[in-house]
């Protein structure tokens, strides 16, 4: 490839690595939004769970995706994820996040922030259990995770 045709369509070897993360982790979000359409879940927490679980044992499969996206994973790049759409499909994860917000029926503060916070403690705690299994394996964490994550929803939820 010429550099100038490099050049049309990224800014630097970073863009193109932020791209190539940015459609791993929608490939992620995409998969697992496929699998949530064949539950017959409809619970919002229990979907969201689910979606987690997901990606989780994705990840936990293929620890070189995990190394790749974790190495270079930021908001930014996530935020990328959630609004590229995929090949053939009108799919956008933040939309589809927000929808199961709203048919749950709850009210949340700030879902963007609270999608956040998740992700930022998936990332961040789930890495080393399932690379190296410390301090646990993912199968053992994944209780203390589902608790963790049930208090950040909790905290974010609107209270009449």
């Amino acid at each position: 490839m010429a550099k100038g045709t490099f050049y049309l369509y990224f800014k630097d070897k970073y863009d193109i690595r932020n791209k190539l993360v940015s459609h791993e982790a929608g490939r992620l979000f995409y998969d697992a939004h496929e699998a949530l359409q064949k539950t017959e879940l409809t619970e919002f927490e229990d979907q969201l769970f689910f979606i987690i679980e997901h990606i989780l044992n994705a990840l936990n499969e293929n620890h070189q995706l995990l190394t790749f996206i974790a190495k270079n994973l930021s908001w930014g790049v996530f935020k990328g994820a959630f609004e590229e759409k995929m090949p053939d499909e009108d799919y956008h994860f933040y939309q589809s996040y927000l929808k199961l917000l709203e048919k749950s029926g709850e009210k949340y503060k700030e879902p963007e922030l609270m999608l956040f916070t998740i992700i930022e403690l998936v990332g961040a705690s789930c890495y080393s259990c399932i690379l190296y299994e410390q301090p646990v394996s993912i199968d053992e964490y994944k209780p203390y995770l589902r608790n963790a994550i049930k208090g950040i929803m909790d905290s974010f939820l609107e209270r009449s």
